[in-house]
């Protein structure tokens, strides 16, 4: 069986939490310039917006391999009193394994994707960044997110239960 080795894991959520945490940090430093920029000068910082949905790609994929890694996703578990703690098993074992192979399917095509937009040279209209590092990116952290997913499918059953989702 395969388990995430400690410090890979410390790792990950390093990487993963820096990642994360520093683009909402600049997106909020970002947000309060530009509103009193806004106030104060009567005029705007230019490309903001779409500098602020740049830094939102980072958030949220650099958050994917962590709330998966940490089973925080919202999990429907209305039906599991009438399986069989083996059937859960089996049940989890099954999701891990389809969000894995969703993720890395969907890591493969960002970084198709990332490759034509970068031959083509594709930037963002106000700011003329280069789009094709941030789709490189998202290729990258889903398939890491992928990764964490066939992992936790070889996980002992005992660690299953315990912080798994959030419950509707």
């Amino acid at each position: 069986m395969i388990f995430l080795h400690p410090p890979l894991k410390k790792l990950l959520l390093l990487v993963c939490g820096l990642l994360s945490g520093g683009a909402l940090f600049a997106i909020m430093a970002l947000t309060f310039a530009d509103v009193s920029a806004r106030k104060l000068l009567d005029n705007s910082i230019p490309g903001s917006l779409e500098m602020t949905e740049l830094l939102m790609v980072v958030v949220i994929f650099g958050a994917l391999p962590l709330v998966s890694l940490r089973g925080e996703h919202v999990v429907f578990d209305s039906l599991d009193s009438y399986f069989s703690p083996a059937a859960l098993r089996a049940q989890k074992a099954l999701i891990h394994l389809l969000s894995a192979a969703a993720l890395l399917g969907l890591g493969w095509l960002m970084w198709k994707t990332a490759g034509q937009f970068a031959l083509n040279g594709e930037t963002t209209a106000q700011l003329k960044l280069a789009k094709a590092p941030f789709i490189y990116g998202m290729a990258v952290l889903c398939a890491v997110t992928g990764i964490v997913h066939l992992v936790l499918t070889a996980r002992p059953p005992e660690e299953l239960a315990e912080g798994e989702g959030t419950a509707l």
